[in-house]
């Protein structure tokens, strides 16, 4: 017989790369999923992983099963959607994936009217850059500002959100050519509104970088140079003005994300109506 937590185990050290990244998602020790994976291979009379100092490597075997424990997981995970939609009752907990400026500027303000409508629904709102994977239960609604790719999602464009340059009156007084400006790190170049920033320099600098929007809009407030927002952002902050620009500024779609298991939830039908009514307020998807 074999064990399934055994075959849940590797499939997630499959996942994971090794074991200690695999014993934080399973909130064990590393020892434990060592123990479970070597006795799932003793079950199945193969060889399973390659255990190198600092990873591990799936042998062809392991590849072949590990396709298979997915699929089993997949199926389990989708079992424990249809029950919790079929079962919960319309007090529950929904938890939802934003990015940081939508789920604090734009979600986070009117939850306080969401409590007053549905006090018996509680959303627990997490402002992630990453794309939670809801497929593995990190989130049961997300929005997105790409289109999720995953064909088993109901999805639905909900808002748009734009962009603008934005800075000081002090700097916005001086001339363009003095203009100095604060973006992303590095690893953000790739993003949207970054490439426009950076097609707006003509050779000025680059004075300041930071992760996260909600750094950069601090730092321009400060003064030290001009910075592009979303126009939610920017437009609301009194102590910024919009910068003019030849270059059209971007745009970028939102989108909302959620399976269609949990779909059948009251709770989930009611959360998600909210989102899109709040996000197009923020967020329209035809400008005013």
């Amino acid at each position: 017989m074999i064990d399934w937590q055994d075959i849940h185990y590797f499939a997630v050290l499959a996942r994971a790369g090794s074991l200690s990244a695999a014993a934080r998602l399973l909130g064990v020790d590393h020892a434990t999923v060592g123990r479970r994976v070597a006795a799932l291979e003793k079950a199945l009379a193969l060889r399973l992983v390659t255990r190198l100092p600092r990873s591990i490597n799936l042998t062809p075997e392991g590849e072949g099963i590990a396709a298979l424990a997915r699929s089993m997981i997949d199926a389990t995970d989708a079992i424990e959607r249809r029950a919790r939609a079929l079962t919960d009752p319309i007090a529950t907990t929904v938890r939802i994936s934003a990015p940081p400026a939508l789920a604090a500027r734009a979600i986070a303000p009117e939850i306080r009217a969401f409590h007053r409508d549905h006090p018996t629904i509680i959303p627990a709102l997490a402002g992630v850059s990453h794309h939670a994977a809801l497929d593995r239960g990190e989130a049961d609604i997300a929005v997105r500002l790409q289109r999720p790719e995953d064909a088993e999602l109901v999805i639905k464009r909900i808002g748009v959100m734009r962009f603008a340059l934005y800075a000081t009156p002090e700097n916005a007084a001086k001339p363009a050519r003095e203009w100095t400006f604060i973006g992303y790190d590095t690893a953000l170049e790739h993003v949207t509104q970054q490439i426009w920033l950076r097609s707006l320099l003509a050779g000025r600098p680059v004075i300041f970088q930071a992760s996260d929007l909600f750094g950069q809009q601090e730092a321009a407030r400060s003064g030290l140079g001009a910075v592009v927002l979303p126009v939610f952002m920017g437009d609301r902050d009194a102590a910024l003005v919009r910068l003019p620009v030849e270059l059209a500024p971007p745009t970028r779609d939102i989108w909302i994300a959620t399976y269609p298991d949990l779909r059948r939830s009251a709770a989930i039908r009611i959360v998600l109506d909210f989102l899109a009514t709040t996000i197009v307020k923020t967020c329209p998807i035809h400008d005013r």
